[in-house]
C-alpha cells in the first residue's frame, strides 16, 4: 500500500517495520478525538479561506461518517497506515475523493498526534475524577458509619495509642483530597491547545489557532511551536498522579489485609469482594487489596519508563515519543478499575468493634496517657516517662496490663498516683483527652468529619467543570 508520505521513498517500507513502529493497536482508541481535532481543523481553515467551504462540507460529513462506521464496529484499522489519523486521513479520501487530501494542509501528525493526547487526558481527568470522588464519599461513608468504635494506633505496626476508628480513615480521606487537587493540575496541562505549531516551526498559512481552541474548549494555546509537539510534561504529571493514588491505595490495601485477617479480625470483607482457594476450602482471601497492592508497581513503572524515554530527547518530535500512549493507556485503564472496585469494596466491609475493643484490653496503648497524668501532677515528663516504662515492665512480668494495678501497686512506682488513676488511663478517657485540632476525640472527629463534607462540595463544582466538555 502507498504511503500518504511515500513520495520521496523508492523502496516499500519492510513488513517488519510497519509492524514495529505501528501504533494503530494502541492509539485507535483516540478516535473520537482524532475525529473531532479534524472537524475543527477544516472549519477553521474553510474560515481563514485556506480551502473552500465546499471542501470543508465533504470533510466534516465524512469524517462523521468514519465516526459512525467505527462505533458501530464498520471499520477496519490497517497496521500499514501507521496509526489512528493516517488509517482516519486515508478512510476519508477514499469516501471523498481529492476534498480529503486538503484536510491536512497547515497541520503536521506531530501537532495532531498532540492534539488527540491533549484532549483523551483531558477527557480521562474527569473520568478519573468522579471513581476518585465515589472513592473519597466511601471513606467518608465508612468513617461518619462507625463514629464511636475505638481501635489500636499503630507505629512501627506495633500497638501505640487508642484512636477512632473513624480518625483512622479519614486519613486515607485526606490523602485521596490531595490526590484531586493533584487531578486538577493534570487537567491544567492537558487543558492547552497544541494544533498550528504544525512539525515544529509553525505553518505559512494563515491559520487561526484560536478559533480552533474555541471550538474544541480549550483554556489555553501553547505559545512555542516547539513545546507544543514536544511537551509530555501532562502526560508525566497523570503518571505522577496515578503513582501517588496508587501508593495511598496499596496502603489502605495493606491494612485492609491485615485487618481481615485472623490474626486482627478487625474487618470482615464482603464475600462479593473475595475469593476462595482450589484447594484450602476455609480460605476467604482479599484479592481486591492484593490485587490493587500489586498494581501499584505496574503503575509506577509506567511513570519511570516515561521519565527515561523523555530524558534525553531533543527538540522537537522523535519517535521515541510513540512510547508515552500505552503506559498512559494501561495506566488510566488501571486506576479506572481500582478505583471502581475499591469503593465498591469499602461500601462492603463490616467493621469488628468488639475485637478491636479487645485487642485494646491486652496492650499497654494507654501508657502515654498514664505518664501525662504524672505530669500534671508536676513530674517532668522525661521523669514520668521512666517511671511508666518500670510499670509496664513489672506489667510484663506479672502477665497483667496496666488497668489490672491495684493502686497500692501504682503508689510503689511514685505516690504522685491517685485513685483517679485508672479512670485517666480508660480507653474511652485516652481518646476523649486528645482534643488538639486534627486529633483522635469525638469532638475534633466530628469537627473534621463536617470538614470533609465542605471539601467534598467544592470538589463537585471542580467535577462538574472536569465532567462538561463533551466532543
Amino acid at each position: 500500500m502507498s504511503k500518504l508520505w511515500g513520495g520521496r521513498f523508492a523502496k516499500n517500507t519492510d513488513v517488519m517495520v510497519e509492524e514495529f513502529t505501528s501504533s494503530i493497536s494502541f492509539d485507535s482508541r483516540m478516535y473520537r478525538q482524532d475525529i473531532a481535532g479534524s472537524i475543527a481543523h477544516a472549519k477553521m481553515l474553510a474560515s481563514c479561506g485556506i480551502i473552500s467551504q465546499e471542501d470543508a462540507t465533504l470533510i466534516i460529513d465524512g469524517l462523521q461518517g468514519i465516526l459512525a462506521d467505527i462505533e458501530a464496529g464498520n471499520f477496519s484499522f490497517e497496521v500499514s497506515l501507521e496509526d489512528i489519523h493516517m488509517n482516519i486521513e486515508k478512510r476519508l479520501t477514499e469516501r471523498i475523493g481529492a476534498a480529503g487530501g486538503r484536510l491536512h494542509t497547515a497541520r503536521s501528525r506531530n501537532d495532531q498526534v498532540a492534539l488527540d493526547t491533549h484532549m483523551y487526558v483531558r477527557e480521562q481527568v474527569g473520568e478519573v475524577a468522579k471513581l476518585l470522588f465515589d472513592l473519597e464519599q466511601a471513606v467518608l461513608d465508612t468513617a461518619s458509619k462507625y463514629p464511636d468504635v475505638i481501635m489500636p494506633g499503630y507505629t512501627h505496626l506495633q500497638r501505640a495509642q487508642p484512636i477512632l476508628f473513624s480518625h483512622h480513615m479519614l486519613a486515607y480521606f485526606f490523602m485521596f483530597e490531595r490526590d484531586f487537587r493533584r487531578l486538577g493540575g493534570v487537567w491544567e496541562s492537558a487543558d492547552i491547545m497544541p494544533l498550528g505549531a504544525g512539525a515544529l516551526a509553525g505553518t505559512t498559512f494563515p491559520i487561526d489557532r484560536e478559533q480552533v481552541a474555541r471550538e474544541l474548549n480549550f483554556g489555553r494555546i501553547y505559545e512555542n511551536s516547539l513545546d507544543a509537539v514536544s511537551d509530555r510534561d501532562y502526560i508525566l504529571e497523570f503518571l505522577a498522579f496515578a503513582s501517588i493514588l496508587m501508593m495511598h491505595l496499596s496502603r489502605l490495601s495493606e491494612e485492609i489485609i491485615l485487618w481481615s485477617s485472623t490474626e486482627f479480625s478487625f474487618i470482615e470483607l464482603d464475600d462479593a469482594h473475595c475469593t476462595g482457594s482450589s484447594i484450602m476450602p476455609q480460605k476467604k482471601n482479599p484479592d481486591v487489596a492484593e490485587l490493587v497492592r500489586g498494581k501499584t508497581g505496574r503503575v509506577f513503572g509506567h511513570l519511570m519508563a516515561m521519565l527515561t524515554v523523555a530524558k534525553g530527547l531533543p527538540l522537537a518530535y522523535n519517535k521515541d515519543l510513540q512510547e508515552d500512549k500505552e503506559g498512559l493507556f494501561d495506566t488510566i485503564d488501571t486506576v479506572k478499575f481500582s478505583l471502581t472496585v475499591y469503593a465498591a469494596m469499602l461500601r462492603g466491609t463490616k467493621v469488628n468493634a468488639g475485637a478491636m475493643r479487645q485487642a485494646l484490653k491486652t496492650d499497654f496503648s494507654n501508657a502515654t496517657d498514664m505518664a501525662d497524668y504524672l505530669v500534671k501532677k508536676g513530674l517532668p515528663f522525661r521523669q514520668a516517662h521512666e517511671v511508666v516504662g518500670k510499670c509496664v515492665a513489672y506489667c510484663l512480668n506479672e502477665h497483667k496490663t496496666l488497668t489490672d494495678l491495684t493502686l497500692t501497686e501504682f503508689k510503689e512506682f511514685s505516690p504522685l498516683f491517685a485513685a483517679d488513676i485508672l479512670e485517666a488511663i480508660s480507653v474511652e478517657t485516652c481518646v476523649a483527652a486528645r482534643n488538639s485540632l486534627g486529633g483522635t476525640s469525638p469532638t475534633q472527629v466530628g469537627q473534621t468529619i463536617d470538614i470533609a463534607k465542605s471539601v467534598m462540595e467544592k470538589q463537585q463544582k471542580r467535577l462538574d467543570m472536569y465532567t462538561k466538555i463533551k466532543l
